[in-house]
C-alpha cells in the first residue's frame, strides 16, 4: 500500500508530456480526394437517385413502435402517467392541486371587475375545468396552470367597445337591470361575440399547430423570454391596482397604456379604501414571512401553503365579520345563475374580429410557451412547442362553448403550482376537480373574500419575474447583443402592449440575429514555427507570416449581405483597388470567352429557329486590380537592401540577396508602377518564414548585427481558409469567382482550403467552377494549400528532397528558432 501511495505521488508530481504524432501523406486536393476515395453523389448534388428495382412498388406496413411514438406525441399525458412515481409524487401533486384549486375559485369570481361583462358562475367554472383537463391531456408542460389572463380579458372588452357594444357594468360598480329586454339583448350579443372571438382564436391556434408553425419558438432567445415575462408581470401588477385601492377605473388600451392607467390611479388615490390597502399589505407580509417556512418531503423542499391558509382563513372571517372592503358578492349576486348554452358562431363581424383574434392567438400561445420554457429549464425537462400550440388551441375552443374569454397561462396559478411542489399535471387535474366541486356547492362562501387579499396573492407570485432586472448588468458585461434585445423587448412590451410589443420584439430579435450571423469577420493567419498549425497574427506572438503567401480565414458564412465587406477587406490587405474595365477590355473579354466556348465566329450563319437559343456568355470578371497609390510614396527610390541569411546545416559562409525597389515592381506584373506597397499591421510584425520552413525543420536567421530593413517579397499566393464557412449563396459564389479571376489576371493564385462538403455542393450547384477555378485549387487542409503554394513558387536551390512530406515532431525534439523582431 505504501508503494502504491508513493507511486501515485510520483505520478501526480511528474509532468506528462503531450502526445506526439507523425503523419506522412501526399498533398490532397478536392479533385484528387473525391476521385480516389469515391465520393457518393446524392440526388441533391446532381446525382441520380438510385431506387432498387424490387422496392419500386408502394408498400404499406404497420409498426407498433411507430404507432406508440405517434400516440405518445399526440397525447403527452401518457408519458408521465405510465411512469408516475406514486409514493414520491402523489402527496406533492395533492398539495399543489389543493392550493391551486382553492385559489382558482375566488379568482374566477374576480374576473367580473376587469372585464365588466359578467358571466354566470356555472359557465365560468365549467370553462375553467374543461380547459384545465384539456391541457392535462394534450399539454407537455408539467407546471402550467391554464386559466384566464386579465390583460387578454381587457383586450377582448376593448374589442367589444370598438364594435359599439354597450358596457354591462357601469363605472361605479353597479349592474343594470337584467330584466330589461333591451339590456338582455345587448348582454347576450356581447357574450356571443366574445365566444366567437374565443372560438376563432382557438381555430387559428389549432391550424397553426397542424401546420407545425410552432417551430419558430426554438429560435426565440431566452433573453427575449425573460424580458417579455418581466414586462407582462408589470402589466399584471398594474391591473391589480383596481383591487388594491378599491377604485374602479376605465382601463385605457393602446400605446403607453400602462403609464396612462398609473397616472389615473394616482389621481384616484384620495378615493382609495384604506381597509383594502391594509388587507393587501398584511397579506403581502404574511406571504413574505412564508418564505422562511419550508417543508421537506422526500428530501425535497416544499413551500408552506400560505395561499391556501389565507383563503380559508379570510373566507371564514369575512363570512362572520363585515370587513368594509369590496368583494365580488355584490356583483355575483345580481348575475343570472342559469347555464348559458353554446350558440352558433357570429359571422356578421368576422372581418372586424379576425385580426384581433389572430393577435390574441399569438399572444396567448407565446405567453404560455414562455412561462412553460421558464419552468421547464428550472426543472430540467423539455416542452414541445408545436404540441403546446395545439393544446392551447383546443383549450380556447372548449372555452368558447361556455361563452368565456380567451385562456392562456395563469401566471400566478402556475407559480403557486410550482412552488408548492407540483411535479406533473395531476396537480392541475386535482385542482380543477376540487375547484368545480367546491365552487358549485360552496361558491357563495368565497364571494365574501375581499379583493385586496386575492390581489396580494397575484402580485406576490408574479414578483419573482421582476428579478430578471438583475440580469441587465450581467448581459452588458457578457453579450451586448442580448443586452440590446432585452432592453428593446422590455420597452416595446411595456409601452406598446403584449401584442404589438411582441411583434416588435420578435422582428428586432430576428434582425439582430441576421446581422450577427452574417457579419463578416476576417483574420490574417500565420504559421506557428515547426508546426502545421496556423493562428491569428494579432493574437499569437509566435505566429509568423510565410513569405509570398497571405492566409485569410473567413469566420462566417458568405452571402450577398457580407460579400462586399469580404472583397473590401481582401483588397485592403493586399494593398490594391478594383477599377472597372473599359469598353475595349470588356469586348476583348467577351470575345475570349466566346472563343473558349467554341462558338463559331462567322459573318453569316443559318440555323433552325426551333433550336434552343445559346446561353449568354459568362463574363468572368468586370473589374481589374491596380496598385493602391499613397501620397507619401517615393517612386524614385532605388536603394538596395542587404539581407544576410543562412540555413541550418549550411556552411558558415554568408550569402547576400540584392533586393531593390525596381526588382520588387518587376516581380508584380499586374500592378501600376510608381506606387509602393503599404505596410500593414500584419506585415510589420517581423521577418517572415522562408518557403522551406513550411515543409521541413529548417528556418531562417537574420543577421542581428547589421539590422537591415526588411522588404517582403511580392505575394504570389492567397489562401482562403473556409473551414468555418457554413454556406455560400448564389451571389456570394459569383463575387468570389470574380475575385479569383481578378487576382489570377495579375499573377496571384487564390487557393481555398478546408471547405466542407456542403459548401463544395453549393459551388457545384451554383456553376462556380470553370477553366480557371477548378477543384485543383481546393485543398482538404490549410497546410496542404501552403505546401502546394510553396512547391509551385519555390526556387530550385531551395527545394528539399521530401518537399511533399511533412512530419510533425514533438516540440522538445525541434531546434529552437530565433527571429528578428
Amino acid at each position: 500500500q505504501k508503494e502504491n501511495t508513493a507511486l501515485d505521488n510520483d505520478t501526480v508530481g511528474t509532468y506528462r508530456q503531450p502526445a506526439a504524432y507523425r503523419v506522412q501523406r501526399e498533398m490532397q486536393t478536392e479533385e484528387h480526394f473525391q476521385a480516389y476515395f469515391e465520393r457518393k453523389l446524392s440526388s441533391t448534388l446532381g446525382g441520380a437517385l438510385q431506387i432498387p428495382r424490387e422496392n419500386r412498388q408502394l408498400q404499406c406496413s404497420f409498426s407498433w413502435g411507430r404507432f406508440r411514438k405517434i400516440t405518445l406525441k399526440m397525447f403527452p399525458v401518457l408519458n408521465w402517467l405510465f411512469s408516475y412515481r406514486f409514493r414520491e409524487w402523489f402527496l406533492r401533486d395533492l398539495h399543489a392541486g389543493l392550493s391551486v384549486g382553492m385559489f382558482q375559485i375566488p379568482q374566477g369570481l374576480l374576473g367580473v371587475w376587469l372585464t365588466r361583462l359578467p358571466l354566470p358562475n356555472i359557465n365560468g367554472f365549467l370553462s375553467a375545468f374543461c380547459c384545465s383537463m384539456t391541457y392535462v391531456i394534450f399539454g407537455t408542460s408539467h407546471h402550467i396552470s391554464v386559466g384566464s389572463f386579465s390583460i387578454l380579458n381587457v383586450v377582448v372588452t376593448n374589442i367589444l367597445k370598438s364594435l359599439n357594444f354597450n358596457q354591462t357594468l357601469s363605472s361605479n360598480g353597479s349592474l343594470d337591470n337584467f330584466s330589461d329586454p333591451a339590456f338582455m339583448k345587448d348582454y347576450m350579443e356581447a357574450l356571443t361575440l366574445t365566444a366567437s372571438i374565443t372560438l376563432l382564436t382557438g381555430i387559428i391556434q389549432l391550424l397553426l399547430g397542424c401546420f407545425c408553425l410552432g417551430f419558430i419558438t426554438p429560435y426565440v432567445p431566452k433573453t427575449l423570454i425573460d424580458a417579455y415575462l418581466t414586462a407582462a408581470a408589470l402589466h399584471v401588477i398594474v391591473s391589480q391596482f383596481t383591487f388594491i385601492f378599491d377604485v374602479m377605473l376605465d382601463f385605457y388600451k393602446g400605446p403607453l397604456d400602462i403609464f396612462y392607467n398609473l397616472f389615473h390611479f394616482f389621481l384616484a388615490l384620495p378615493k382609495a379604501n384604506a381597509t383594502s390597502i391594509l388587507l393587501f399589505l398584511l397579506s403581502m407580509v404574511a406571504q413574505r414571512l412564508n418564505t422562511s417556512i419550508m417543508i421537506t418531503y422526500k428530501h425535497s423542499p416544499i413551500a408552506f401553503p400560505m395561499e391556501l391558509l389565507l383563503i380559508i382563513t379570510v373566507t371564514i372571517i369575512s363570512n362572520r365579520i363585515h370587513l368594509h372592503a369590496e368583494s365580488s358578492s355584490a356583483v355575483v349576486s345580481m348575475i343570472p345563475q342559469r347555464f348559458l348554452p353554446p350558440t352558433p358562431l357570429d359571422l356578421s363581424n368576422l372581418s372586424k374580429i379576425i385580426l384581433h383574434a389572430f393577435s390574441l392567438a399569438i399572444v396567448s400561445y407565446f405567453l404560455l410557451v414562455f412561462v412553460g420554457e421558464r419552468y421547464a429549464s428550472l426543472h430540467n425537462y423539455n416542452i414541445a412547442s408545436n404540441q403546446e400550440l395545439i393544446a392551447v388551441g383546443l383549450c380556447n375552443i372548449c372555452s368558447s362553448f361556455f361563452k368565456s374569454f380567451v385562456v392562456s397561462c395563469a401566471i400566478s396559478g402556475t407559480a403557486i403550482q410550482e412552488k408548492t411542489g407540483g411535479r406533473t399535471q395531476l396537480a392541475a387535474a386535482i385542482g380543477a376537480s376540487m375547484m368545480l366541486v367546491i365552487a358549485l356547492k360552496l361558491g357563495h362562501f368565497f364571494q365574501m373574500i375581499p379583493n385586496g387579499i386575492l390581489a396580494a396573492i397575484v402580485v406576490f407570485n408574479v414578483l419573482p419575474f421582476l428579478e430578471k432586472f438583475l440580469d441587465i448588468p450581467i448581459l452588458w458585461r457578457r453579450d451586448k447583443y442580448h443586452f440590446v434585445i432585452w432592453l428593446v423587448t422590455f420597452a416595446a412590451v411595456l409601452c406598446l402592449g403584449l401584442d404589438v410589443g411582441l411583434a416588435v420584439a420578435m422582428g428586432f430579435t430576428f434582425f439582430i440575429i441576421t446581422i450577427r450571423s452574417h457579419r463578416m469577420k476576417m483574420v490574417v493567419l500565420g504559421q506557428i514555427p515547426n508546426m502545421n498549425i496556423y493562428r491569428s497574427l494579432s493574437v499569437y506572438r509566435a505566429a509568423r507570416e510565410i513569405e509570398g503567401i497571405k492566409i485569410f480565414q473567413c469566420c462566417s458564412s458568405i452571402s450577398f449581405a457580407n460579400m462586399n465587406h469580404f472583397k473590401t477587406y481582401l483588397l485592403h490587405k493586399m494593398d490594391v483597388k478594383a477599377v472597372p474595365l473599359d469598353e475595349s477590355e470588356m469586348r476583348a473579354l467577351i470575345s475570349l470567352n466566346l472563343s473558349d466556348t467554341a462558338v463559331e465566329r462567322k459573318d453569316l450563319k443559318c440555323s433552325c429557329v426551333c433550336d434552343p437559343p445559346l446561353p449568354p456568355p459568362r463574363i468572368p470578371y468586370t473589374e481589374k486590380l491596380v496598385k493602391r497609390c499613397h501620397a507619401d510614396s517615393d517612386s524614385s527610390s532605388s536603394s538596395v537592401n542587404l539581407v544576410h541569411w543562412s540555413k541550418y546545416g549550411d556552411k558558415p559562409s554568408s550569402r547576400t540577396l540584392l533586393v531593390g525597389a525596381a526588382d520588387a515592381q518587376r516581380a508584380s506584373p499586374g500592378f501600376n508602377t510608381g506606387c509602393r506597397t503599404e505596410k500593414n499591421e500584419d506585415e510589420g510584425r517581423g521577418a517572415c518564414l522562408s518557403p522551406g520552413s513550411a515543409i521541413d525543420n529548417s528556418s531562417v536567421q537574420l543577421d542581428r548585427l547589421e539590422q537591415p530593413m526588411y522588404l517582403p517579397r511580392p505575394v504570389h499566393t492567397i489562401i482562403l481558409d473556409f473551414s468555418m464557412v457554413q454556406f455560400v449563396d448564389l451571389i456570394g459564389s459569383e463575387l468570389l469567382r470574380q475575385i479569383i479571376h481578378m487576382f489570377h489576371n495579375i499573377g496571384v493564385t487564390v487557393l481555398i482550403a478546408g471547405c466542407h462538403s456542403s459548401v463544395i455542393a453549393d459551388f457545384e450547384k451554383n456553376d462556380f467552377f470553370d477553366s480557371c477555378v477548378t477543384k485543383e485549387t481546393f485543398f482538404l487542409t490549410l497546410h496542404d494549400a501552403v505546401l502546394a503554394a510553396l512547391d509551385k513558387h519555390q526556387k530550385p536551390d531551395e527545394l528539399e528532397p521530401t518537399a511533399e512530406e511533412f512530419a510533425e515532431e514533438p516540440l522538445a525534439e525541434q531546434q529552437k528558432v530565433e527571429y528578428l523582431a
